[in-house]
């Protein structure tokens, strides 16, 4: 009998394994295609198969996917967005060209440009923060004053807040300018900038499989000007009236940008106007969302979105209500990891579900602002959302890390905290 095989293109620190282990609960052999498969750690402790190819050249994908299929029945594809969304719409025309079931990658290329999925949800009378475009230092100065103070500026195409910072005032705005179109910043395509308004207030996540709302998350970032999460919980805990707004301009951007089949992400804020999108993902969230969702609910999204890949029917019934959350582990400054201590006294916390750190000591830690200055986390499950809070508090207490200063900074105390 033919192997099965689930082909992940490229990989993920927060749902990759977990999509790995799915795949082989169902019987399917994961076969990773990546430009570096030894960047995804667990490929190697999992005993994963990974082919190296040029994920970026759709043809080179397609070719070794035809290669595979010489050997193995290919079952679906799954891909994980790396500094852009790119890799989504390789697997919507790889779904196509194999005949399996999968997203429209028209609709996902369109709505991966952030400045043209603005367009669409304005075009049909959804919320959104004020915006421009801009692809000069000139155009974004005069869509900032346009805009007014402050704001923020970010690639039109990319995700992880990689190049998002808040600008309040002309000097912080010139010195991210000349940072994203000065050669810095590591652009997939042609520089295009999405400057915004500053929109405040209580941020949501909301989760979505098909046509369906699943869940809605509360997560909290760090400090400007960046946007990097510190901690995230399922349920959000929200009003009849919050919870019917949010659900209904979840169900309204999906709509708007055509978005009915598999997992979205929609990131918004309540304010005091309502709830306003900030940006919608055609995927998973990535952090610990699934796994929160799975703690939450009972319900594990990556399972069904395995059953939808592979041609089956979704099962979306939730089994238990209870809360869910996490709390991220981010360095304070630039270093080298120089020792975490008690995670092993963190773990037998009751009611800690995962305490885990995505590196070892040693290793040198450059923050860059966004999702990849994250290092770990714990998570906590509870009945109370209090009590979830007071699990994690115990825990965090216990984990000791710290972080040796770059050359030519001086130690103060313990540099990193929890």
């Amino acid at each position: 009998m033919r192997t099965k095989a689930l082909v992940l293109i490229e990989g993920s620190r927060s749902n990759g394994l977990l999509y790995v282990q799915a795949a082989r609960r169902r019987g399917l052999q994961p076969i990773t295609l990546a430009a570096d498969p030894t960047q995804y750690d667990y490929l190697m402790a999992e005993g994963g198969k990974a082919i190296m190819v040029d994920t970026d050249d759709f043809d080179a994908v397609k070719r070794e996917c035809l290669n595979l299929a010489t050997t193995c029945d290919i079952a679906g594809f799954v891909g994980f967005a790396t500094l852009g969304e790119s890799v989504n719409v390789t697997v919507g025309k790889l779904c196509r060209c194999f005949d399996r079931p999968g997203p429209d990658p028209l609709l996902i290329e369109r709505c991966c440009d952030k400045f043209n999925q603005r367009q669409l949800l304005t075009q049909n009378g959804l919320p959104v923060p004020t915006f421009r475009w801009a692809a000069s230092a000139m155009t974004v100065d005069r869509a900032a004053a346009n805009i007014g103070f402050p704001v923020i500026v970010k690639p039109a195409v990319g995700n992880g807040s990689s190049g998002v910072r808040l600008c309040r005032d002309a000097a912080e705005l010139a010195e991210h300018t000349t940072y994203l179109l000065g050669g810095a910043f590591p652009w997939r395509s042609s520089p295009t900038i999405l400057v915004e308004e500053f929109v405040e207030g209580p941020f949501y996540d909301v989760v979505t499989m098909g046509n369906a709302v699943i869940a809605i998350g509360s997560a909290e970032f760090g400090p400007p000007p960046h946007f990097v999460p510190r901690r995230s919980m399922f349920p959000a805990q929200l009003t009849d009236e919050e919870h019917e707004g949010i659900t209904d301009v979840s169900l309204r951007c999906l709509q708007a940008l055509g978005l009915g089949w598999g997992p979205a992400n929609v990131e918004l804020r309540w304010t005091k106007r309502g709830p306003v999108v900030m940006e919608v993902n055609p995927r998973l969230p990535g952090w610990t969302t699934s796994r929160l969702v799975q703690l939450a609910y009972g319900l594990d999204v990556i399972e069904q979105h395995i059953s939808l890949v592979i041609g089956e029917e979704c099962d979306l019934h939730k089994s238990r209500s209870r809360v869910a959350a996490a709390h991220f582990f981010v360095p304070d400054r630039d270093g080298t990891l120089a020792h975490i201590r008690g995670t092993d006294l963190a773990e037998i916390v009751p009611g800690i579900a995962e305490v885990r750190f995505y590196v070892d000591p040693g290793v040198s830690l450059v923050r860059k602002g966004d999702y990849l200055d994250i290092i770990g986390h714990v998570i906590a499950a509870s009945t109370d959302p209090a009590e979830a809070e007071a699990i994690l508090h115990r825990a965090l207490n216990l984990v000791d890390w710290a972080v040796a200063p770059s050359p030519g900074e001086q130690a103060n105390g313990r540099l990193l905290g929890t």
